[in-house]
């Protein structure tokens, strides 16, 4: 009898574990297939702007969505009420000068790619000044995040453009890429740990306790990371750089420091996100990868004659230049056979 229990209980285990894992894949799947949503209260008379602006589903209030759909549009209704409920986000740029760069003096970036990371089933809003829509498109999708976006309307043929850029994308299902173990605490003082690693372009995964999978695990108030450590979130950030190695980051880009990066692959393919938050193109950019891989494909917005150059693979790693990149771009690589 003790022996039927012990099966029953490992077959429990086994079934609630693959149901957990379904859902995971589920939940990654849909991330993968979403694209963000505008927020649109404008009246039915704007419906011909939308459509020549190549949008044709929209997040609008409740009481306007019948008439929209009748208009041709695919509409998800969303309330002020259910709105504010989101998690708002902040204005994805560079704050104060952009073009200042030092050892010292690091050009500050408000991105929300962390904020993605700790809640991945987060629902989430922008409130966008103009000229900032495209690139919260971008960020938004990158990460596969559940979006929506309150756009200026002088915005809407560049939101268009961004969006018909992303669903023309070769979709991809493929887990993200993490060098370093976070348990996360839920504090403040972690979030902004978590905002200077994604700002550095240290990749971290969130996981409920230590894993010998990884060269650092960190965790808040132990002896390893005291609390108070923290307090100074940046120099908190270097000494997590220099305890990883960059020699075993997975990757590193050299020539800016305001294009952060994603990255995401399954041992025989890997998508690299670059987001550029200066607000104005970036030249000359150098991109290494740890791991051998084959000769990769740059899809870059705004960019038809986007090409990694100077494709490299040697000492385990793999390196190539981009001599543009703008708001935002994604490199497909094959594992090297």
């Amino acid at each position: 009898m003790r022996s039927l229990a012990l099966i029953c209980v490992a077959a429990l285990i086994a079934l609630v574990a693959g149901a957990a894992f379904t859902a995971d894949a589920q939940r990654a799947a849909e991330a993968a297939q979403r694209l963000p949503l505008i927020y649109w209260a404008g009246e039915i008379e704007t419906a011909e702007g939308l459509k020549q602006a190549g949008i044709d589903q929209i997040a609008a209030p409740p009481d306007k969505a019948v008439e929209w759909r009748k208009a041709g549009f695919k509409v998800v209704a969303i309330s002020q009420a259910e709105l504010a409920r989101r998690e708002k986000l902040l204005v994805p740029r560079i704050a104060g000068r952009a073009n200042v760069a030092s050892a010292t003096r690091r050009p500050w970036i408000d991105s929300n790619g962390w904020r993605f990371v700790r809640s991945p089933s987060g629902k989430f809003y922008y409130e966008l000044p103009q000229g900032k829509a495209a690139l919260a498109a971008a960020e938004a999708f990158a990460y596969g995040a559940d979006a929506v976006l309150k756009i200026d309307p002088a915005d809407l043929e560049e939101a268009g453009k961004m969006l018909a850029f992303l669903r023309g994308l070769p979709r991809e299902n493929l887990p993200a890429i993490a060098d370093i173990a976070v348990i996360d605490d839920g504090s403040l003082a972690m979030g902004e740990v978590l905002n200077l690693l994604t700002r550095r372009n240290l990749l971290f995964k969130l996981v409920p306790s230590p894993s010998p999978k990884f060269r650092v695990n960190l965790k808040l108030g132990t002896k390893q990371y005291p609390k108070s450590a923290a307090a100074d979130p940046s120099e908190f950030a270097q000494k997590i750089r220099r305890q990883l190695g960059d020699e075993n980051r997975s990757v590193r880009v050299y020539g800016t420091e305001v294009v952060i990066c994603r990255l995401a692959g399954d041992g025989s393919r890997t998508r690299l996100h670059l987001l550029n938050y200066s607000g104005r193109e970036a030249d000359s950019l150098r991109v290494r990868l740890r791991g051998k891989y084959g000769q990769g494909v740059i899809k870059a917005f705004g960019i038809e004659s986007a090409a990694l150059e100077d494709f490299v693979t040697a000492d385990g790693a793999t390196e190539f230049s981009i001599s543009k990149l703008g708001i935002y771009a994604v490199v497909d690589l094959p594992a090297m056979k």
